[in-house]
């Protein structure tokens, strides 16, 4: 599109979609951390599952899904010039984002996705982990520090797995497939193996015959949240990029031999041999 002309129908309706879904994620996040939902998760081991997985998936997938890079000043609105002969040229109203968008162009490959996904993986290890989740319902100040942690790891792994304009992701679709997968899965794992203890991981969550939730009620509720809360952001990205990958003009095993035998070049640290 250039500079001059208007732009589409479709493109002001997903124009406005993006924007409502940024808006959701802000409320999302805002929500998750003060009353009432802040304090629920200090009593109920389910209620601190829906706010982990809203820090964890939901957040960061409505976030980037929404890109509100352009309100945040990140990107500018029209950053970039396609001349004649097809060169995109960095307008003066180019920011941060929009040069980054010209870079990664450059710079496609699965190094930077699998990185990401592993510290987030990481993540999800460590604030699952029971002593930490007991210290999150004894020093509340640390939810803050959990969810920052999580957007700061979540939204560099999402622009990986969907668009979020100006930025598109480098990483081929059958990597994405694969993180998004294997992200959702060890949070599967973890809601599985907590659903099939007798005793429960987490101390700190009490619970007395005949008065609010059963420990074993606490810890059903748990696991179901887990896995719907991060199958809905996560599955969606997985059958998206599949038939997209499957409707490519390159063939598929092609297209995965080609990022084989371009990695052989690069060699181990990226560099040519």
């Amino acid at each position: 599109m250039s500079l001059g002309e208007s732009p589409s129908p479709s493109a002001v309706r997903l124009r406005r979609f993006r924007d409502a879904t940024a808006v959701v994620g802000f409320i999302v996040w805002f929500l998750s951390l003060v009353p009432p939902l802040g304090v629920w998760a200090r009593r109920y081991e389910f209620v601190q599952a829906v706010q982990f997985c809203s820090f964890a998936t939901l957040t960061p997938a409505l976030l980037v899904t929404g890109a509100p890079w352009r309100w945040l000043g990140l990107a500018s609105l029209r950053p970039h010039r396609v001349g004649e002969d097809g060169p995109v040229t960095m307008l003066a109203s180019g920011r941060m984002f929009d040069r980054l968008a010209i870079t990664r162009q450059s710079q496609r490959g699965y190094q930077r996705g699998v990185t990401w996904a592993g510290a987030f993986i990481a993540l999800v290890l460590v604030w699952r982990y029971a002593p930490v989740v007991d210290a999150l319902v004894n020093h509340p100040w640390l939810t803050v520090l959990e969810s920052l942690s999580f957007v700061g790891v979540g939204v560099p792994l999402w622009l990986e797995l969907v668009e979020s304009p100006p930025l598109t992701p480098s990483t081929p679709r059958p990597v994405r497939i694969a993180l998004a997968a294997v992200s959702m899965w060890t949070i599967w794992i973890i809601a599985y193996l907590n659903g099939l203890l007798h005793s429960g991981w987490y101390d700190v969550f009490h619970h007395s015959a005949g008065h609010g939730v059963s420990l074993a009620a606490d810890q059903q509720l748990t696991s179901y949240v887990m896995w719907v809360l991060s199958a809905a952001p996560f599955i969606p990205i997985v059958f998206w990029n599949l038939i997209h990958w499957l409707q490519s003009e390159e063939d598929p095993d092609d297209e995965m031999h080609k990022l084989i035998r371009d990695e052989k070049i690069r060699g181990p640290f990226g560099i040519n041999s």
